[in-house]
């Protein structure tokens, strides 16, 4: 039977113009990011209002753990796969928690939602129509955290009328149209997720204390992370 010659497609030559702009945009984005998360980082290292906010966000679902609860994750779009990965580490790193969908919970998983919950949404806007229309059926009870771009929690419209709510602030230093001409969420979700890193690494240390790898190590027997114990 006859061999087919596969194509081989030739090496990118890196001194053609066309490959520098496409290597510089590359390295733009990179960078850009980057500098969103050194941004991130001088915030929570200097504002009291990021600060307070991730002192109340751990001690909330430390209490939220202690009493047998857990902690819902609620996004929408992207925001929504981000919630995802966060509540896949938090079980990793044995917190309690689950991914809320906002649409179907106002068609049934509401019934998820105990009173020993906290609820934390992911919305850069902080006025995401679908979480405000699932907002005022949430029980005035439970606990609200929110990583969102605001600074402040007067200027987020998804927690004004909530004053016990927790805000975690997760601004980009400049927008995404205005960086890279397009406004697809890109560094927005790449601050997000790394907040999203920060509350759960954090909680897991204050829950577990010395305790948090061996856990981890329990939880997670598998792949490359299980072999590696």
């Amino acid at each position: 039977m006859p061999t087919t010659t596969l194509p081989i497609t030739p090496l990118a030559d890196i001194t053609e113009p066309e490959s520098q702009k496409t290597l510089e945009r590359a390295v733009h984005v990179l960078a850009t990011e980057a500098e969103a998360l050194s941004h991130v980082t001088r915030l929570y290292s200097t504002d009291p209002i990021a600060r307070k906010g991730l002192l109340s966000a751990v001690e909330c679902i430390v209490n939220v753990n202690e009493a047998r609860g857990k902690v819902l994750v609620c996004g929408v779009g992207k925001s929504g796969y981000i919630a995802q990965k966060m509540v896949a580490t938090m079980k990793s790193l044995g917190l309690a928690s689950s991914f809320l969908h906002a649409t179907e919970a106002m068609h049934g998983d509401l019934g998820d939602i105990r009173s020993t919950d906290a609820i934390l949404f992911i919305t850069f806007s902080g006025k995401t129509p679908e979480l405000l229309s699932f907002l005022p059926h949430i029980p005035s009870e439970i606990p609200i955290l929110a990583i969102t771009a605001h600074s402040n929690p007067s200027s987020c419209q998804l927690l004004a009328n909530r004053p016990d709510s927790i805000l975690l602030p997760a601004p980009i230093h400049e927008s995404e149209e205005k960086t890279f001409g397009v406004s697809a969420p890109t560094t927005s979700t790449t601050v997000a997720i790394a907040i999203g890193d920060m509350i759960a690494l954090t909680a897991a240390d204050r829950m577990h204390q010395a305790e948090a790898g061996a856990v981890f190590k329990r939880n997670h027997p598998g792949g490359a992370i299980g072999l590696a114990k």
